[in-house]
């Protein structure tokens, strides 16, 4: 299936590793020109690499940490100086620190609020205007399936992504008329190098797939198929919808 992304712009956050990365990989495997950000520069270099063996000449990176407002600025004018304006917005975050409710100062709230909420509305309004003259756009918030259904110890991650989802509903109601959906993605418990590192950690984490009807853990390349079609041309109906990728783990609709 051709999904009509050939040579669209897109700008995937967080990108050099994990979710973010296959979600980019799978994107230039579309024709797509990416644009990809971390601030581990070794493994955004490596990840620029991969990208380029598999869509040459189609692939910027740039370091960046996007809890900091002038780097998120730099970062989308060095991508819009890259590429030209950016037509999918891929807003991706590294998973927030687990713990209880004590555990959290107001300050740790403060940054939470920054990375996993701010950091997505700073960047979706500063590519909105372009999105809106080409009457053409995709944004795409990965989440977790902590919106729908809460993970205990998680307290951070089920508190301040929810507002996101709100967001994501909202904003697509806003935009539809210009041509530009807004979709969230929820990952269930993924196959990546940060959850081999929990299983490393706590052998029991592995017991979560028995809770999970497929009775395993996804792949990131599943998970980057589901984002691909959501930020595609075909997917041109689909908005404001919250869509997990989770082997069947929450148990509500």
């Amino acid at each position: 299936m051709d999904l009509g992304i050939k040579n669209k712009v897109a700008l995937v956050l967080a990108s050099s590793k994990g979710l973010g990365k296959a979600v980019a990989i799978e994107l230039a495997k579309e024709g797509a020109r990416v644009v990809i950000c971390g601030t581990d520069a070794e493994a955004l270099a490596a990840t620029e690499a991969e990208i380029q063996k598999v869509s040459p000449g189609n692939v910027a990176s740039f370091t960046c940490d996007i809890t900091d407002e002038t780097q998120r600025k730099n970062l989308v004018e060095q991508s819009v100086k890259a590429f030209g304006d950016i037509e999918i917005l891929v807003t991706n975050t590294g998973g927030p620190a687990a713990g209880g409710f004590d555990q959290f100062s107001i300050d740790d709230w403060k940054n939470l609020y920054n990375l996993l909420f701010l950091s997505a509305v700073d960047i979706i309004k500063q590519v909105l205007p372009g999105m809106k003259k080409k009457k053409f756009g995709r944004i795409l918030a990965i989440t977790s399936i902590t919106v729908k259904q809460p993970v205990d110890n998680l307290i951070s991650s089920n508190a301040v992504r929810t507002s996101l989802v709100g967001l994501v509903k909202s904003l697509s109601n806003e935009v539809a008329a210009h041509g530009i959906t807004v979709n969230s993605l929820l990952p269930g418990y993924t196959d990546t190098n940060r959850l081999k590192h929990l299983v490393e950690k706590n052998p029991k984490v592995n017991e979560v797939k028995e809770t999970i009807p497929m009775r395993r853990f996804g792949t990131p390349q599943e998970f980057a198929a589901a984002a691909a079609f959501l930020v595609s041309e075909r997917a041109s109906y689909i908005t404001g919808q919250s869509l997990a990728v989770d082997g069947g783990w929450i148990k509500g609709n």
